[in-house]
């Protein structure tokens, strides 16, 4: 098969002023398809806008990636629903993401190597997917941002900035000890949230239990806004990484 013919200079040079580079990649292809196939004029200016707007969302998509601080990658694409202790309904409600769309927050609390972070990162991914936005912190994370902001006076900020995004996750509360800027840190994130982006957190503690690891007053009035509109799931069981590294799943075969 013939290679479609480039596109004439002028036009090239139209089209990067216009800044469709989307556009201007696919439509030599297009083009020579729609000469040969006799395309209505009107069906050709479709596709090649088509084009640009795929483009422009798979790159846009892209970048939030990049900028979520997301950790692993893990997607639904690698989750085994039926290994999870998460009740199947739960899952595919959760999946919807019209929780995320009505600000409620979301506490996955369990054993460690339960699936919590596997399922919220996917969650997080599709959210993105969804064309919203997405911040991800751990606790030691979140709490090092808001002290660099609280060096030069720009807590309001950084937390305005944070708050941007439609889902805003706290990774693993609870694995390592928090005092006090830890708990201002994380009151502050879900106060400024509060009743308008979602919040998650994942934790091997309930979060009526996060005042056994971070000051009582401030644990107390952070996980009462965190709460009032939130779904809690509960994992349980032995850990799925221990369990695949004794069936040898852990790593591939050295050959």
């Amino acid at each position: 098969m013939n290679p479609a013919p480039p596109l004439p200079d002028d036009l090239l040079a139209v089209l990067k002023r216009m800044r469709l580079p989307y556009l201007r990649a696919a439509a030599p292809e297009v083009l020579a398809t729609a000469k040969a196939q006799r395309w209505d004029p009107t069906e050709v200016l479709k596709v090649l806008l088509d084009e640009e707007v795929h483009g422009r969302d798979e790159a846009t998509k892209a970048m939030r990636r990049k900028t979520a601080g997301l950790p692993a990658g893990k997607t639904f694409s690698s989750w085994r629903e039926q290994d999870s202790s998460i009740p199947a309904p739960t899952q595919q409600a959760l999946s919807t993401l019209e929780w995320v769309q009505r600000a409620e927050n979301l506490a996955v609390s369990g054993p460690s190597g339960t699936g919590k972070t596997h399922f919220v990162e996917a969650l997080a991914h599709a959210v993105i997917d969804a064309g919203m936005r997405v911040s991800w912190f751990t606790l030691e994370t979140l709490t090092a941002a808001i002290g660099r902001a609280a060096v030069d006076g720009s807590i309001t900020k950084t937390i305005t900035k944070i708050t941007r995004a439609e889902l805003i996750v706290v990774d693993d509360i609870g694995m390592l000890p928090s005092g006090q800027a830890a708990a201002e840190a994380f009151y502050r994130l879900v106060d400024a949230a509060y009743e308008r982006r979602s919040v998650v957190v994942t934790s091997n503690l309930h979060p009526s239990g996060f005042d056994t690891i971070m000051p009582k007053t401030l644990a107390t009035a952070a996980v009462d806004r965190l709460l009032h509109h939130a779904h809690v799931v509960i994992t349980e069981g032995t850990s799925l990484r221990l369990q695949e590294a004794t069936a040898g799943r852990g790593v591939m075969p050295l050959t």
